[in-house]
């Protein structure tokens, strides 16, 4: 991934400013984008990384200590957090970043094409030695079924989790997003994720991954 940091700095500054004025955020940074002739991994660094500072600050007062998820229901959005974390074992930090928001995302996450691969084992095995930790009542995994290795990600999961003991499921779905809203609205449940979407409309969530590459 090629990025040229000062003319991206400039972009970001420029798009941020747009946004903060109430523009849209596909049209404003269409124009930043024509503007500093940015290429797709550029583009894609401002989509992931990049809010206003409003959207930015609700965001920000969601998130909580992972400490606070001890005796609490947590729903774990499985393949967005799993391929941050493979990132890190993987050694493929510079597509891990740090956004305006405040939540760690991965630049080069593709959910659709996701893949077993030789950090797999090794990142749930972290992320669940992390949650245990830190004791939640019950613990579930949420997995996208369309996506390949779906339910041989399960399983993994399952075992890893038995022998963490950790009370938990595991959940394939269709529409993973919507499942998680719904529950941790029914459930007042804490969500791991650095999904945007899922974020704007759940109360808490906990950054499993900036927790893992803090300590890494």
């Amino acid at each position: 991934m090629q990025i040229e940091k000062n003319k991206l700095k400039e972009a970001a500054f420029d798009l941020r400013f747009l946004l903060n004025r109430g523009y849209r955020k596909k049209g404003a940074l269409q124009f930043v984008a024509n503007k500093y002739v940015l290429n797709k991994d550029e583009r894609n660094y401002l989509a992931r990384s990049i809010f206003s500072d409003l959207i930015s600050k609700k965001r920000q007062e969601k998130i909580i200590d992972i400490s606070k998820i001890k005796d609490e229901l947590l729903l774990v959005d499985g393949y967005n957090v799993l391929i941050t974390v493979e990132s890190l074992y993987n050694e493929d930090y510079d597509s891990i970043i740090l956004c305006d928001d405040m939540v760690i995302r991965d630049l080069n996450a593709v959910f659709g094409k996701y893949k077993f691969n030789n950090a797999t084992e090794m990142a749930l095995n972290k992320i669940l030695d992390l949650i245990s930790l830190y004791a939640p009542s019950y613990t579930y995994f949420f997995f996208d079924s369309p996506v390949s290795f779906s339910g041989k990600l399960a399983g993994l999961t399952k075992k890893i989790m038995a022998g963490y003991n950790l009370s938990g499921n595991i959940c394939l779905s269709k529409t993973v997003d919507t499942e998680i809203i719904r529950l941790s609205k029914l459930k007042n449940a804490v969500v791991a994720t650095g999904d945007s979407v899922i974020i704007d409309k759940v109360d808490r969530i906990v950054d499993i991954p900036r927790y893992i590459l803090e300590n890494f």
